[in-house]
């Protein structure tokens, strides 16, 4: 009887442990997936709200918001594909996403 118990509390332990296990496998994949930076065309797809192929500074947010002026580098108050090609890169984190 009490090997029967044993064993029982044993499986229900390993099945837990590995459920535990296979749930924190999947979170990690899905924090990777965040962590990727998106390419230039599904930025526009996200941003451009009026889908003129040029971002205003009321459509963008984040790091290009703050560097809006850097990156229109032919100062006309949009940021084009070509624009944002030759922009340099953010180094260092990434800021906690917008909501």
């Amino acid at each position: 009887m009490k090997c029967n118990r044993l064993k029982t509390t044993f499986f229900i332990g390993m099945v837990s442990f590995l459920f535990t296990l296979n749930a924190n496998a999947q979170s990690s994949e899905r924090d990777q997936q965040d962590k990727k930076r998106p390419s230039i065309d599904e930025l526009f797809t996200k941003m451009d709200e009026n889908e003129d192929g040029k971002l205003s500074e009321k459509e963008v947010k984040g790091p290009l918001k703050k560097d809006f002026a850097k990156i229109d580098t032919d100062e006309d108050g949009f940021i084009t594909k070509e624009e944002l090609e030759k922009a340099p890169k953010p180094k260092g984190k990434r800021p906690a996403k917008e909501e």
